[in-house]
Order: C-alpha cells, then sequence, then structure tokens
C-alpha cells in the first residue's frame, strides 16, 4: 500500500458495510453509485485486499474487511476530530482588538491600520475616540489594548534610532513611535513683538488657550512651565483642535499648533505669527501595557503599525523622520 487511504474511501467502505448495498450506501452518502464503487475498487487496489464478497443480495465483508473496518471506524473519527480541533483553535483565534484613537484619522492613519488589521486576520476592531491622556488611563486599567499616544520627545531618544521602542511610567507601557513633528506656538499677530525672539519663560507671562486636562496639549505646556514657575494664564478654552487656531486669531491668546495644520492653512491669509524661538518636538506613539506586550493580538497590531507607517526598526529610518528626530527643541 503505497498511500493512506483517503477519508472519503473509507468512509464508502463503512457505509456499504453497513448498509449491505451500494445503491443505499450512495443515497445515505449523497453520492452516485458510480462514484461509490470507484472509492470501494480504489481502497482495495490501494489496500491490495479484497475488502468485500459480492453476492446477489448485496455485499458482504470479506475476513480482511472485517479486521480493516473498526480501523476504518477510527481513522474517520479522528479525521472528523482533528477538523473540529483545527475549527475550535481558529474560532480562538478570532478576537477583538480595542484601540484608542485621537487627532484626525488621516494624521494617525487609523483607516489603513483598521483595513490592515481586518484583512490580515479575523479580528474585530472597536475604536474609542478621547484624549491622549484618558486613552493611556484606558489602557492602564484594561478598558482598551492599544491606543495612540503623544509625548514630547526624551532628550536621550533624539539620538536614537527612530522607532525604538521605549517605555514610559515607570515601565508601565511600552510606546513604539510612528512619527515624529512638531509643535509651533502661535499668537495674534498684533503680538508679534511679544514672542518673536522670546523663550519659555518669555511667553509663561502671556495668556494661552485651555485645553482638557487629559490633552496632549495640557500635559506637554503644563511640562515646560511649571520647572519655570507659576502656570500660564489661561483665558478661553476649547477641545476642539480646529478651533484653537481661530481663538489665537481672534487676538486673544497662544497656543500649541502641530505643523501640519500650521501648512495646511498656508494658502489663506494669516493672522497670527508664529514664535520662531521655541518648539516642542514629539513622538505619535502606539501604546499598550508592557505586560502585554507580547500577546498575540497586540504583537500582531504593533506589526500592522509599524507596515502603515513603513517603519523600520534600528538604523533604517526614512531621512525625513531621522532629521526630524535630530533637531533640538529650542528653548526647552
Amino acid at each position: 500500500m503505497n498511500d493512506l487511504p483517503r477519508t472519503q474511501a473509507l468512509r464508502c467502505f463503512i457505509t456499504v458495510a453497513r448498509e449491505g448495498t451500494v445503491s443505499r450506501a450512495a443515497s445515505s452518502l449523497n453520492l452516485t453509485q458510480p462514484a461509490v464503487s470507484l472509492q470501494l475498487k480504489g481502497l482495495e487496489e490501494s489496500t491490495g485486499l479484497q475488502l468485500f464478497n459480492r453476492t446477489p443480495g448485496g455485499f458482504t465483508l470479506t475476513e480482511a474487511g472485517a479486521a480493516l473496518l473498526p480501523l476504518a471506524h477510527k481513522a474517520v473519527s479522528a479525521t472528523s476530530d482533528f477538523r473540529t480541533m483545527a475549527e475550535s483553535l481558529k474560532e480562538s483565534q478570532r478576537g477583538t482588538l480595542r484601540v484608542g484613537t485621537i487627532l484626525d484619522p488621516e494624521f494617525t492613519r487609523l483607516g489603513p491600520f483598521v483595513r490592515s488589521l481586518a484583512k490580515s486576520q479575523r479580528t474585530e476592531v472597536f475604536l474609542r475616540y478621547g484624549m491622549s491622556d484618558d486613552v493611556l488611563t484606558q489602557i492602564g486599567k484594561g478598558e482598551l489594548d492599544v491606543g495612540y499616544y503623544v509625548d514630547a520627545t526624551p532628550a536621550e531618544q533624539l539620538s536614537l534610532p527612530a522607532f525604538s521602542e521605549r517605555k514610559i511610567e515607570g515601565g508601565k507601557f511600552q510606546l513604539i513611535p510612528l512619527l515624529s513633528y512638531d509643535y509651533r506656538v502661535i499668537a495674534p499677530i498684533e503680538w508679534s513683538d511679544q514672542v518673536m525672539g522670546r523663550d519659555w519663560a518669555d511667553l509663561a507671562g502671556l495668556p494661552w488657550l485651555a485645553t482638557p486636562p487629559a490633552s496632549a496639549h495640557r500635559r506637554l505646556l503644563d511640562d515646560i512651565f511649571r520647572p519655570l514657575g507659576p502656570l500660564p494664564k489661561r483665558v478661553a478654552y476649547t477641545d476642539q483642535e480646529e478651533a484653537m487656531i481661530d481663538f489665537v486669531e481672534s487676538g486673544v491668546c497662544l497656543c500649541l499648533a502641530r505643523d501640519v495644520v500650521l501648512e495646511q492653512r498656508l494658502p489663506r491669509k494669516q493672522n497670527y505669527v508664529i514664535a520662531d524661538r521655541v518648539t516642542l518636538t514629539c513622538d505619535l506613539s502606539l501604546a499598550c501595557l508592557t505586560s502585554r506586550r507580547h500577546e498575540p493580538a497586540i504583537s500582531h497590531a504593533f506589526s500592522i503599525m509599524q507596515a502603515v507607517w513603513d517603519a523600520k526598526p534600528a538604523n533604517a529610518a526614512s531621512a525625513p523622520v531621522a532629521a526630524a528626530r535630530s533637531r533640538k527643541t529650542a528653548g526647552r
């Protein structure tokens, strides 16, 4: 016998033995009689044994057929168990990934990330939009699996290869930086003399726009101004990034603005000025609990996100990102 018999042939063998005729076996198996006969013929040829006695009244097992019948049952049962286990394992791999997202979807490449996840494995993605610090808090509580996070690029990280994973909050969270970008300080155009050539300490005495306590803007500015003395006076409030520049242009306060947002507004007339001595370099990262970093779903999400951003580890970073990381943050 050169090859193991196929499951279909064994099923035909078992059914003919039980039913006693090819016609009844074919009906039970939803096959044609020639198909059943062909399976039996192939099985006998592959084993080199006659399994049935053909009589006018039907089929009866030969001595060899009777000896092999229990093993045929076991083989078919094992195949069924194999299929059931495979389906169970596949089902266990179907899971959910809870993702905390911030900022605008285009900037975070949220769409390509979700689409890539859907194509690569059977994962249902649940999105929860919020503020950067809220996302990290919910990851810490186990309410989210991964999420986007914005923080200032540490000085020591500027000299490291782009996309090197790092830890924050005593190692509790693992971050993979995706994009290094700048926040600029903008002020009403009438305040040009008060912001041009000035450092953070000078700007602390001017009124600022307030943002929610859980926002990256609030945390980033507080981290800068707290070592310098009292926090700046906040004279207006918004939780909408697109409204921030409108507040500044109204002539009441300063605020942070992403360089990409400012670039998008270049074609229109500007009623604001960009401070020339202060820049805040930040990382947009994907975060998770360090203790969960190597869970299959989270590890897969990190790999997908790196592919979406074409994030190469070590020295394979793209030139623009490497250049962004090499810039020194003025006035910090």
